[in-house]
C-alpha cells in the first residue's frame, strides 16, 4: 500500500483533530488507564504521526507507541516531526502481512483515515488476530461517503457518487470498502464479541480551511475521470465552480467520517 503525500497530510491534520469524537477519545483514555497490562498502542499507517501528535496530550502518560508504516519516507517524516520521546517506537511494515504484525505486547491498534482504503478480507483478517491477542481498536476518521456544500452545484451529488464509487477500487489492500467500512468492520467485531462504540466524526471546513478545501476538491479530478460518467467539460466546470465559492463568506463543506472503539468482551 503506498503512501498519501506529505502536504495532504499536514493539511488534513487540523481538521482531522478537530473532528474526533471526544467521546470515543475518553473512552479509549478510559480503557488504557483500566488495563494494567499490556500497556502500548500500535498505530499502523502512521502516517507522519498525526494520531501520536492527536492522541498522546489524552492518554496516561506511560503508554508505549509504536508507529508503523510501509513508506519510508513518511516513517522519517513521522520521526522528525515527533523527536527523540523514550515511549515511541518506530516500524517499517507491509500491512499485506498481517501474520508478521508486531501485537506483542499492544493493548489497541489505532489508525485514522484507514479503513475506507481497506477490503473486506484485510479486516476479517485483522479482526481475527485482535481477538486472538484480545487487542482492541481504536479506528478513527473513516469516511462514510457523504459530503454536503453549503452552495450548492446540480452535479454534486453525481460527483459525490462517483468519488464513492472510485474509493471501492483496490488501494493495496483489496478492493476497498470505501463508505461501507465502518458498518463492516462493526458486523465484524460484533461477531468476534467484541464492545463496540461508533461516533459521528465529520470535517467541518469554513473559510479558515481553504488550502484544504482546494486540495480536497484537487482530489476528486482523478476518480471523476477515471469514472468517466462526468464529461471533462463537465469536470472543470464543476471544479471551477467547486474552487469559487471557497472564498464567497457562506461557504462552507462538510465531508461525513465516522470513529469506531471496539474493545475486548
Amino acid at each position: 500500500m503506498s503512501g498519501f503525500d506529505k502536504g495532504w497530510l499536514t493539511l488534513r491534520e487540523p481538521v482531522d483533530q478537530a473532528a474526533r469524537s471526544p467521546t470515543l477519545l475518553s473512552a479509549l483514555s478510559y480503557h488504557l488507564a483500566a488495563v494494567k497490562s499490556p500497556r502500548a498502542l500500535l498505530d499502523i499507517g502512521c502516517g507522519t504521526g498525526s494520531t501520536w501528535r492527536s492522541l498522546h496530550a489524552f492518554l496516561p502518560k506511560d503508554i508505549e507507541w509504536r508507529l508503523l508504516d510501509y513508506d519510508p519516507e513518511l516513517l522519517a517524516e513521522a520521526k522528525r516531526r515527533i523527536g527523540a520521546q523514550a515511549r515511541v517506537r518506530f516500524h517499517r511494515h507491509d500491512l499485506n502481512d498481517l501474520d508478521g504484525l508486531p501485537l506483542d505486547g499492544i493493548a489497541v491498534v489505532t489508525a485514522s483515515a484507514f479503513f475506507d482504503l481497506c477490503s473486506e478480507s484485510f479486516c476479517r483478517r485483522l479482526v481475527a488476530r485482535l481477538r486472538d491477542v484480545r487487542s482492541g481498536l481504536y479506528a478513527a476518521l473513516t469516511y462514510d461517503g457523504h459530503m454536503q456544500w453549503s452552495v450548492p452545484h446540480l452535479l454534486d451529488p453525481m460527483a459525490v457518487e462517483d468519488f464513492n464509487l472510485h474509493q471501492r477500487s483496490d488501494k493495496g489492500l483489496g478492493a476497498a470498502l470505501g463508505p461501507d467500512a465502518t458498518a463492516t468492520l462493526r458486523s465484524l467485531f460484533e461477531e468476534a464479541g467484541f464492545r463496540i462504540q461508533i461516533a459521528e466524526s465529520p470535517w467541518r471546513m469554513g473559510q479558515g480551511y481553504a488550502p484544504m478545501q482546494e486540495a480536497f476538491l484537487q482530489g476528486f479530478v482523478q476518480p471523476l475521470t477515471e469514472i468517466g460518467r462526468l464529461s471533462e467539460a463537465e469536470i472543470k466546470e464543476w471544479l471551477a465552480f467547486r474552487i469559487d465559492a471557497i472564498a464567497k463568506p457562506e461557504s462552507s463543506c462538510v465531508v461525513g467520517h465516522l470513529d469506531l472503539l471496539a474493545l475486548p468482551g
